[in-house]
């Protein structure tokens, strides 16, 4: 059976939830799932999964949470040729810089060499109706993308 990891950040639990649907999405396309937040597992773990999915939140201007930055700085050293990623997270308009933490793990997906099989999503602070259609498709995305690998 195909094997989907998703780790999360979350401060608000706005990530969290994102993180959630996704992982429902999954399970309703006969995805088996492991969810788990990103102080409870390292990069490594990817290693043993079909897909491979990270939800970040962004923190003040543009930076990656301190609780994730080891999960960055190690995904960048394993190779995962043959994975299939998709990068998601929330961020705040407010700022800037919004959710760029989305951007620096799909780049770091990339260095890992896992190939992407979905547009990254960036959802404004909470999912809302249209987020949620995103994330379904988003799953949909990386199952198609794993099954034609």
């Amino acid at each position: 059976m195909t094997l989907a990891k998703i780790i999360y950040g979350s401060l608000t639990g706005n990530t969290e939830e994102i993180a959630d649907i996704i992982c429902e999405a999954l399970e309703n396309l006969n995805i088996e799932v492991e969810i788990d937040e990103c102080t409870q597992v390292d990069a490594a773990e990817f290693s043993n999964a079909d897909i491979c999915v990270i939800a970040a939140y962004t923190y003040d201007e543009g930076t990656i949470p301190d609780e994730m930055l080891d999960l960055y700085e190690d995904l960048q050293e394993l190779d995962l040729s043959g994975k299939v990623f998709g990068v998601c997270g929330s961020g705040d308009t407010f700022y800037e810089h919004y959710a760029t933490a989305v951007d620096k793990f799909e780049e770091a997906f990339l260095v890992a060499g896992a190939t992407k099989g979905a547009e990254k999503i960036k959802v404004d602070l909470a999912a809302e109706k249209e987020d949620i259609q995103q994330l379904g498709s988003f799953a949909s995305q990386l199952v198609a993308a794993q099954q034609s690998a």
